[in-house]
């Protein structure tokens, strides 16, 4: 191969290394392991074919500047895990954007779906939610508490059951795409319809915007978790139902690694969604329609903001600097 070939073949690569190290681009620990492969492949046929070309110094330079950025990181354990939510979570979403929005189409249809079959049957929701479920909440809207439901049990014991169940629920949407991604698509599709079917209570009686105002104090990030760690079971199922042009080993391997780092990176979100629903959404007639609103766009704002723009901007600040 001429040499101005190889350059040509070669050279984007070699731009992103040097852009990475002089910190103007953020890159995952994957993807520095693959750039210090491939540049230390690409000095070693330089020496070969090129032997007094500028560019083995040039290509010795990036790899010795780039096994030192590389090692110092391993040092920097802080930084790592700061780097971990700051720049790989975040790029594991924008990789996999598209599973996002069938996961949350998904959920979104489900919930129309359960809405619609309680308005067409009125046994739908006490089929769904269970006749104590149902009888309690109606007791409650007779006595003018409609959620009273919330204030059922201590603040301590209800940060740790709810926490545990949304662990419990998000982990099995995520781990069911192994098996396909269908089952995760069930357990989606079946959270859906729970939550049309609860609303339509409220609704049939008025109360919608108490209800939604009230449920979304935690179920903004609780919901937004669900639909993300059932997006990461798909991941998962379709990495290896369809590898592509790689193996199927190589494919799961690959879906696995971002599908883990995004259930991993919801665990915040998993904390403060139990957190709202055992301190925060037992207040609901204290706080007032104005308190409730401002939860819910704060928290609307940040999962919109961490899990759709902020991978964005990272992709185009990614782009810009490697050309």
């Amino acid at each position: 191969m001429r040499q101005v070939v190889f350059i040509q073949k070669n050279e984007k690569r070699w731009k992103e290394t040097e852009s990475f190290i002089k910190g103007k681009v953020p890159l995952t620990a994957d993807r520095l392991a693959q750039l210090y492969v491939e540049i230390t492949d690409d000095l070693s046929y330089v020496k070969t074919f090129y032997p007094g070309s500028n560019l083995v110094d040039h290509l010795n330079n990036l790899a010795f500047n780039l096994h030192n950025k590389i090692y110092r990181n391993k040092r920097e354990e802080k930084n790592r895990i700061v780097e971990f939510w700051k720049y790989e979570v975040p790029m594991a979403v924008y990789r996999n954007r598209s599973r996002f929005q069938w996961a949350l189409g998904v959920f979104l249809i489900a919930i129309l779906i359960g809405l619609f079959s309680s308005w067409k049957d009125d046994e739908f929701v006490r089929m769904i939610m269970g006749d104590t479920y149902v009888n309690m909440t109606l007791d409650n809207i007779e006595k003018g508490d409609p959620m009273a439901i919330y204030k059922s049990a201590g603040e301590g014991n209800m940060f740790f059951g709810i926490g545990i169940n949304n662990v419990r629920v998000s982990f099995l949407a995520f781990a069911f795409g192994i098996l396909a991604s269908v089952f995760t698509g069930f357990i989606l599709f079946s959270n859906g319809i729970m939550v049309g079917a609860f609303l339509y209570m409220f609704i049939e009686r008025g109360m919608f915007g108490i209800a939604f105002t009230t449920i979304f104090i935690h179920g903004t990030l609780e919901l937004a978790a669900i639909v993300i760690a059932g997006a990461a079971g798909i991941i998962l199922g379709n990495s290896w139902l369809f590898p592509g042009t790689r193996s199927r080993i190589d494919s799961l391997k690959k879906g696995a690694r971002d599908a883990v780092k995004i259930i991993i990176g919801l665990v915040p979100v998993f904390i403060v969604a139990a957190f709202l629903e055992a301190f925060v959404t037992r207040h609901y007639l204290t706080l007032g329609m104005t308190g409730r609103v401002i939860i819910i766009l704060c928290s609307a704002a940040f999962i919109l903001w961490y899990f759709v723009i902020y991978p964005k901007m990272l992709q185009a600040t990614s782009n810009h600097t490697s050309k």
